[in-house]
C-alpha cells in the first residue's frame, strides 16, 4: 500500500492536489449511496495515453467511477465527458452512470475503460475552463492520429501545425524536423511535414493555451468534428452512416454528409428490435416522410445508438436533468433509459457562479517555456482568445512571472528568481537552467464585462483560396465569436504587448491569456474606456466605412482570388475576357486593401488604441475619405469597364457550353454566396455608398468642425464620380437582373433583349377550373409571364404562359368571382383570374401593371413572339416539394448554400415563391444602396444567450459569418416577408438597441452596440422587410440598350 500511495498520479502530474477534487452533482446533491464492501479496481485510460486505476465499491453505478476521474482530475466541466469500454461483444459502448458498473463490465480486470470526450459544443468557447479546453485539444489530436477526424491536407497540417506549437513553442526548423520524425500525428505524415512547418511559423508568440484554442475553433469547422458513425441501411438498402451531434442526428454517406434531422424538427425517437425510427414533427415545406426508417446490424447496435441520441438531446436541448419515471404498478413498456447528468445549460450556470476552487495544471506534452524573451518580436498575425483566461500562476503573488507583471522586471533578473520563488506545479528545465519547463498554467479568473465591450479588430488579411475551397483550408484564423448562453458576453483582447507607450508596463507575459486586470490602475479604467469606445456618431459613421469595407474588399476577392483561381485551373475562358477582367480588378483590390488599411489605422488612434497620448487630431475622417476618394479617381478607366466585362462574360457564357458550365459551378460554391454578375457590379454600387456615408458626415457635423471642410469636399468629389457613372450603372443593372431571371425559367427563348425592362415578380394565385393555383408571375415592360416552380433538380420555374402588355387591360372582380384582392387582366387573346395575398400586394401588382401597360401603348406596337412554348395551363403541377428555408440555428441551420444541388435555391425568387411576396426593380435598387455590415448579438425565441455573430445584410437577405474574416457565410436569413418590430414589455428582452424579427413562428432579437447602428440596421433592414412606394417609373425613352 505505501507503494501504491507514493506511485505518480494522473492529477500530481496535473498538478493536482489529492484532497482538491471537485464533484461534478449540483450544490446541496449527495452522491448516490453505495454499501460499503469490497472493492473493484477499474483501469482508466485518460487523454494524455496514461492509465490511473481507481478502486470502487462492488456495488457503485457508474456516478462514482465517473465522479472519480474528474475528482481526481480536477475537472470542473466533467460533464462533457463520459468513459467508455468494450462490451462482451466487442462493441464500444458508454458507461451508464444509473447502473452499477459491475453489471456493465463483467471482467473489469481485462478491461480498460477510456476517458473521452462524449458531448462536443457547437462553439468551444463555451468551455469555461483552460483545463476542458486542453483535454478537447488531446481529444481532436487523438481523433487525427486514429482517422477519426478527416479532412483536407491543408486544414490538416494547420491542425498540427498548433499541436506543434503547443508542445514544443516557437517554430525552429531543426526542433521542429526532429520533433515530426519523432511524433507520428496521423499516418503518412511525411508528405506534409514542410506545410506544417510553414504554418507553425506564423505561430510565432503563441502560447500553448492560445494555441488549444486556435486548434478548436479550425476543428469545430470541420464536418467530421466530434462524429462517430454508426453503421446502418435506409430504406432501400444503402449503406449509410448515422451519426448524432449538439445540432440533431446527421446522416453521412462514407465521409460525406447527405442529410441532417435538427432536434427541433424531431418529434420522437424510437427503436424496434434492429430498426432505429426517426418521427418528424409535420412540415407542409418538406418532402420528407412522417418517420423516417433505418436497418442497424443488431439490436444491441440499434439500442446503443438510440441512447446516445437521448443523451445528446437532453444534455444540448434541456435546461436540466430528466425527472425519472414513475415504476409501472404491472407492466414495463419501453426502455426505462434516461440521461443522468448535468445538462450543458446547468454546467454553464454552475461555472459562470464561480462555485469552485481554481487549481493549477500542467501538460504532459508541452516542453514550451513559459516565459518569453523580452526581444522576441511580436507575432504580425494578432491571435485573439477569450479574455476570460486573465490570470496566470493562481495566487500565488510570489512567482517571478507575476513580479514581471507588477514590476517590469528584465527577463534574467525575472528567470533568476524562479529557483526561489516557484510555483509547486513548475518544474526546472534539464536542458536549460534559466528557463521554466511546463505548460503555462492558468487559474480562469471570469470576468463580468459590459455588452458594449466589444472585441478589437484583427487586421484584415488577403486569404488565398484553399483547395477544397473552404475556410477550413485556409491558414488565417477569424476572429473567435464568444456564445456564452445565460451569460454576459465575454470580451477578448488582442495579443499586442508592444502597444503600451510606457515601456515599464511591457511584460513578456502581456498576453490574452496572462494580462493581469489589476496592472491597470483603477482610475485610468474610465479614460481607456472613453478612448477605446469613443460615444460621438462620426465615430461610428467613421466605423461603417471600415466594416462596410471590409465586406467589399472580401466581395473583390471572390473575383480576384476565387474566380481567378478557379478560371487559371481550367482550360475554358479566353484570354481576352480573362485580361479583360482581372486587369480592371485587381487594381481596384490592390486600391481598397490600402485603403482599408489606412481606415483602421485612423480608427485605432481615434479609439485610443494606438499612441494613446495623442488626442483630437485623429478623431476625424473626411481628412482619410477626401485623400483616397481623389486618388480613386484615377480607377474611373477601370470602373468604365465593368459594362464590357458583364457583357463579354454573358456572350461568352452563350457562345461557350463549357464556360458557362464552369460559372454555373463556381456560382455553387460557398465563397461565391450572391450571383456572379453581381459581384461584377459591386464597384459601382461601392461609389453609391461612400456618397451616402458623406452625405450622412456632412449633416452631422455643424460647419464649423474641423473635419466639415474636408468631408464637404470628399462629398463634392464622389458625387460628381457617381454623377457620370450612374446612368451606366442603371444599365447594367437591368441587364444583370434580365440574365439572372433567364437562368430560373424554362421555357423562354430570348429574355434578354433590347429594350426589355423588369419591372416586378412574385408569387400571385392564378383562378382556373382546379381553382386558386399558386404561380410566379414576371413582369416587364413589354410582357407578363406566369410560371410554376418546376420539379426538376435545377429548382427552376416552367413557363406557362404569357401575355403581351400591348392592347391589355385590367380592372378589379373581387365581386365577380368572390375572391378577395382579385384582378382581370384581358388581353388581346386571352385572359386570367389572379389574386394577390393581401391587399398592399394587389395594389403594387396594379400600380405597376398599369403603368406598363401605358409604357405598351405609347410604344411602337406588340412586342414579337418570345416564348419557345405556350403551353396552356391545364394541370397543377406537384407542389409538395418545396426547400427549407435557412433559418434555423447557427449550429444546426444547413442553408441553401451548403446544399450539393445543381442550382441554388435561395434566389430571390424562390424567396418570393415560399413567402408569398413580390418585389419590384425600384426594390432591388434601393436594396442595392442599403448594404451593411458589422457585428450584431443575436438570440433565439426560446435560448437565453446571445451569440455574436458578423452580419453582411445585402440583396433583401442577412448573412452570418462567425466574424468578418471568414470567406463564406454560416448560414442566411431571407428578409422578405417578415416583419421589424421591437420586442414589447412581455418578451422581457431587457437590454438596449434590440430590434425583432419574425415570420410566422420564427422569432429573431437582434442587438447592435450604439444607438447609431441600431438606426441604421433598422433603416436598412426596414427597406427589405416591406416594399417601397414607387418612386419613380421606367420609361420607354431611355430604354436599356446593350
Amino acid at each position: 500500500m505505501g507503494e501504491t500511495e507514493q506511485r505518480p498520479t494522473a492529477g500530481s502530474r496535473l498538478g493536482a492536489q489529492e484532497n482538491a477534487g471537485i464533484s461534478t452533482l449540483e450544490h446541496g446533491q449527495k452522491p448516490p449511496m453505495t454499501t460499503p464492501g469490497k472493492l473493484v479496481s477499474i483501469k482508466i485510460q485518460m487523454l494524455d495515453d496514461t492509465q490511473e486505476t481507481f478502486d470502487i465499491p462492488q456495488r457503485a453505478p457508474g456516478k462514482v467511477l465517473h465522479d472519480a476521474v474528474c475528482n481526481h482530475l480536477n475537472l470542473v466541466e466533467g460533464d462533457y465527458f463520459g468513459l467508455e469500454f468494450p462490451d462482451h461483444k466487442k462493441m464500444m459502448v458508454w458507461l451508464d452512470l444509473l447502473k452499477p458498473v459491475m453489471k456493465q463490465i463483467r471482467r473489469p480486470k481485462h478491461v480498460v475503460v477510456k476517458f473521452v470526450v462524449k458531448f462536443f459544443p457547437p462553439d468551444h468557447a463555451q468551455l469555461q475552463e483552460e483545463l476542458t479546453r486542453y483535454l478537447f485539444a488531446l481529444q481532436v489530436k487523438q481523433d487525427l492520429a486514429q482517422g477519426r477526424l478527416t479532412c483536407n491536407d491543408t486544414s490538416t497540417a494547420l491542425l498540427i501545425s498548433h499541436i506543434v506549437q503547443s508542445e514544443i513553442g516557437d517554430f525552429d526548423e531543426t526542433i521542429d524536423r526532429e520533433h515530426l520524425a519523432k511524433n507520428k500525428y496521423i499516418p503518412h505524415q511525411e508528405a506534409l511535414e514542410d506545410k506544417i512547418m510553414e504554418f507553425h511559423r506564423n505561430h510565432m508568440g503563441q502560447t500553448p493555451a492560445e494555441s488549444d484554442f486556435q486548434l478548436l475553433e479550425i476543428a469545430r469547422r470541420l464536418e467530421m468534428y466530434g462524429i462517430r458513425l454508426h453503421p446502418a441501411k435506409d430504406r432501400e438498402g444503402t449503406k449509410i452512416n448515422l451519426a448524432v451531434a449538439n445540432t440533431g442526428i446527421l446522416v453521412f454517406q462514407g465521409h460525406t454528409k447527405i442529410n441532417a434531422f435538427n432536434w427541433a424538427k424531431v418529434r420522437k425517437l424510437s427503436f424496434k428490435r434492429k430498426r432505429f425510427l426517426i418521427k418528424l414533427r409535420p412540415d407542409v415545406n418538406s418532402s420528407f416522410q412522417d418517420t423516417l426508417e433505418f436497418l442497424m446490424a443488431s439490436r444491441d447496435f440499434c439500442k446503443s445508438f438510440w441512447k446516445i441520441c437521448v443523451e445528446h438531446h437532453a444534455f444540448f436541448r434541456l435546461f436540466e436533468e430528466p425527472k425519472p419515471k414513475p415504476k409501472p404498478v404491472l407492466f414495463s413498456r419501453g426502455s426505462s433509459f434516461r440521461f443522468s447528468g448535468r445538462t450543458q445549460k446547468q454546467v454553464l450556470d454552475y461555472v459562470k457562479e464561480g462555485g469552485h476552487k481554481k487549481v493549477q495544471f500542467e501538460r504532459k506534452h508541452s516542453k514550451i517555456h513559459s516565459i518569453r524573451s523580452l526581444t522576441a518580436q511580436p507575432s504580425e498575425q494578432h491571435t485573439e482568445v477569450p479574455k476570460q483566461t486573465a490570470r496566470a500562476y493562481g495566487d500565488n503573488n510570489d512567482t517571478a512571472a507575476v513580479q514581471s507583471c507588477r514590476q517590469g522586471k528584465e527577463l534574467k533578473s525575472s528567470t533568476e528568481d524562479t529557483g526561489q520563488h516557484k510555483s509547486p506545479s513548475l518544474k526546472k528545465s534539464p536542458k536549460e537552467g534559466r528557463k521554466v519547463d511546463g505548460a503555462v498554467v492558468s487559474a480562469v479568473e471570469e470576468e463580468e464585462e459590459p455588452a458594449k465591450d466589444r472585441m478589437q479588430q484583427n487586421r484584415p488579411q488577403s486569404q488565398q483560396p484553399s483547395t477544397a475551397g473552404s475556410l477550413t483550408g485556409s491558414p488565417h484564423l477569424s476572429e473567435l465569436s464568444i456564445n456564452s448562453q445565460g451569460g454576459p458576453s465575454v470580451a477578448n483582447m488582442t495579443l499586442s504587448p508592444n502597444l503600451s507607450p510606457d515601456a515599464k508596463q511591457s511584460s513578456p507575459l502581456v498576453s490574452p491569456l496572462l494580462n493581469d486586470p489589476s496592472c491597470i490602475r483603477a482610475d485610468d479604467e474610465e479614460e481607456v474606456k472613453r478612448k477605446r469606445f469613443p460615444a460621438e456618431k462620426a465615430y461610428f459613421i467613421a466605423k461603417e466605412v471600415a466594416t462596410t469595407e471590409r465586406t467589399y474588399l472580401k466581395d473583390l476577392e471572390v473575383i480576384t482570388s476565387w474566380f481567378q483561381s478557379a478560371v487559371s485551373k481550367e482550360d475554358c475562358m479566353p484570354e481576352t475576357l480573362k485580361n479583360l477582367i482581372f486587369s480592371n480588378f485587381e487594381p481596384l483590390h490592390k486600391f481598397h486593401t490600402g485603403f482599408l488599411k489606412e481606415i483602421e489605422q485612423r480608427l485605432a488612434l481615434w479609439e485610443g488604441r494606438s499612441n494613446a497620448h495623442i488626442k483630437g487630431d485623429y478623431q476625424r475622417i473626411g481628412d482619410v475619405m477626401l485623400k483616397n476618394i481623389q486618388s480613386m479617381k484615377q480607377l474611373t478607366i477601370h470602373l468604365r469597364k465593368h459594362n464590357e466585362i458583364l457583357m463579354e462574360l454573358e456572350n461568352g457564357m452563350k457562345n461557350s457550353r463549357k464556360l458557362e458550365t464552369f460559372c454555373r459551378d463556381f456560382e455553387l460554391q460557398k465563397v461565391c454566396y450572391l450571383p456572379l454578375n453581381t459581384f461584377l457590379l459591386r464597384p459601382l454600387h461601392r461609389l453609391m455608398h461612400y456618397k451616402q456615408i458623406m452625405e450622412r458626415l456632412c449633416k452631422h457635423y455643424p460647419p464649423s468642425h474641423m473635419d466639415f471642410r474636408d468631408s464637404r469636399a470628399a462629398l463634392a468629389e464622389i458625387s460628381e464620380m457617381v454623377a457620370q457613372l450612374h446612368g451606366n450603372m442603371i444599365k447594367m443593372e437591368n441587364f444583370q437582373k434580365l440574365h439572372e431571371l433567364k437562368k430560373d425559367l424554362i421555357g423562354m427563348d430570348n429574355l434578354v433583349i433590347p429594350g426589355r425592362e423588369f419591372i416586378r415578380l412574385g408569387s400571385l394565385s392564378k383562378l382556373s377550373g382546379k381553382g386558386l393555383q399558386q404561380r410566379m408571375f414576371f413582369l416587364f415592360n413589354d410582357i407578363l409571364l406566369y410560371t410554376s416552380r418546376g420539379l426538376t433538380a435545377s429548382n427552376q420555374f416552367k413557363v406557362h404562359g404569357h401575355l403581351p402588355l400591348y392592347g391589355m387591360t385590367m380592372e378589379e372582380s373581387e365581386e365577380e368571382w368572390g375572391v378577395p384582392h382579385c384582378l382581370t387582366l384581358r388581353g388581346q387573346h386571352q385572359s386570367i383570374v389572379v389574386a394577390a395575398s393581401t391587399r398592399a400586394e394587389m395594389d403594387k401588382w396594379t400600380e405597376d401593371i398599369q403603368m406598363a401597360i401605358d409604357l405598351a401603348e405609347k410604344s411602337s406596337g406588340p412586342a414579337p413572339e418570345l416564348l419557345a412554348s405556350s403551353p396552356p395551363d391545364n394541370k397543377s403541377p406537384d407542389e409538395t416539394t418545396v426547400d427549407q428555408e435557412s433559418e434555423d440555428d447557427l449550429s444546426a441551420s444547413r442553408t441553401s448554400l451548403e446544399r450539393q444541388s445543381p442550382h441554388r435555391g435561395n434566389t430571390t425568387v424562390h424567396v418570393c415563391w415560399h413567402r408569398n411576396t413580390s418585389v419590384s426593380m425600384i426594390d432591388f435598387s434601393i436594396a442595392v444602396e442599403n448594404q451593411l455590415s458589422g457585428n450584431l448579438l443575436r438570440k433565439f425565441k426560446n435560448s437565453n444567450g446571445w451569440q455574436k455573430l458578423w452580419v453582411v445584410f445585402t440583396n433583401f437577405c442577412m448573412f452570418f459569418y462567425k466574424s468578418h474574416q471568414d470567406n463564406h457565410p454560416l448560414a442566411s436569413l431571407p428578409l422578405l416577408g417578415y416583419s421589424l418590430t421591437l420586442p414589447s414589455e412581455s418578451e422581457n428582452i431587457h437590454k438596449d438597441y434590440v430590434f425583432k424579427l419574425h415570420f410566422k413562428s420564427h422569432v429573431y432579437y437582434f442587438r447592435a452596440e450604439s444607438e447609431y447602428t441600431f438606426e441604421r440596421w433598422m433603416e436598412v433592414i426596414r427597406s427589405a422587410t416591406s416594399s417601397a412606394s414607387r418612386t419613380r417609373a421606367l420609361s420607354h425613352k431611355e430604354p436599356h440598350a446593350y
